[in-house]
C-alpha cells in the first residue's frame, strides 16, 4: 500500500513541485508589492523648520496616513518643525497650522548669538533681553513661545519668531531697532 502511494507520487512530483513554486512566487509577490494606500507627501531627508523647497518632500504610498497627512501643495510653506526623513507631513506641521492665542501675534526678532538660537526650538518658553552700548541689559519680553527658527542664511544673527502680545512686540521692534538682542531659555517645568 505504502509502496503504491510512493508510485502515485513519484509520478506526479514534477507536477506537485511546479504548483509549489507557483505558490512561493505568488508569495514573494505579494509580500513585495508596494503599498496600497494612498499618496502622502513624506521628508526626503532631514528637515529643519522653515520654507519647504522641492525636492524636500517625496511622494510615498501609505497603508494608514496619519491623520492630517498632505498628499500635495507644501511647497512654499513653512515648516514650523524638524523632520526626520521618511516622515510624514501633517497639517500640524505646517506654521499656517500653528494657532495663536488669542490677542497673540508673531513678532520675528534677530537674535545676535546664531548659536543660542538653535538651543530653542517652536514651542519653546523664552525670555528676551536687549543690550545697549551706554546701559545695561533688559529684559524686553518674558514667557514668549517660540513659533519657528527659519535657518539661519547671514552672519547677522538668527531670525526667531514669537508669539507676542502687541506691546510685547512693539518692545521687541524698538530694542532691536538700537540694541542687540538675547535669550534666556525657561525650563518646561516653569
Amino acid at each position: 500500500m505504502i509502496r503504491a502511494w510512493l508510485a502515485r507520487c513519484g509520478r506526479r512530483r514534477r507536477l506537485v513541485a511546479a504548483a509549489l513554486a507557483a505558490v512561493a512566487v505568488l508569495c514573494g509577490y505579494a509580500a513585495a508589492r508596494p503599498a496600497r494606500g494612498p499618496q502622502v507627501l513624506v521628508a526626503a531627508r532631514d528637515l529643519a523648520p522653515g520654507v519647504l523647497r522641492p525636492g524636500d518632500l517625496r511622494a510615498v504610498a501609505l497603508d494608514h496616513p496619519p491623520d492630517g497627512a498632505l498628499r500635495s501643495g507644501a511647497v512654499g510653506q513653512v515648516l514650523a518643525t524638524a523632520m526626520r526623513r521618511g516622515e510624514p507631513l501633517t497639517d500640524v506641521r505646517l506654521l499656517r497650522s500653528f494657532r495663536l492665542p488669542p490677542g497673540a501675534i508673531a513678532a520675528p526678532v534677530r537674535i545676535a548669538d546664531p548659536d543660542a538660537a538653535q538651543l530653542v526650538s517652536p514651542g519653546s518658553t523664552i525670555g528676551v533681553l536687549a543690550a545697549w552700548d551706554d546701559r545695561p541689559a533688559e529684559l524686553i519680553a518674558d514667557d514668549v513661545t517660540v513659533v519657528t527658527v527659519p535657518p539661519a542664511e547671514d552672519d547677522h544673527g538668527a531670525l526667531v519668531v514669537l508669539s507676542a502680545t502687541p506691546e510685547q512686540a512693539g518692545r521687541l521692534a524698538a530694542a532691536q531697532a538700537g540694541g542687540r538682542l538675547s535669550i534666556t531659555i525657561k525650563s518646561h517645568s516653569q
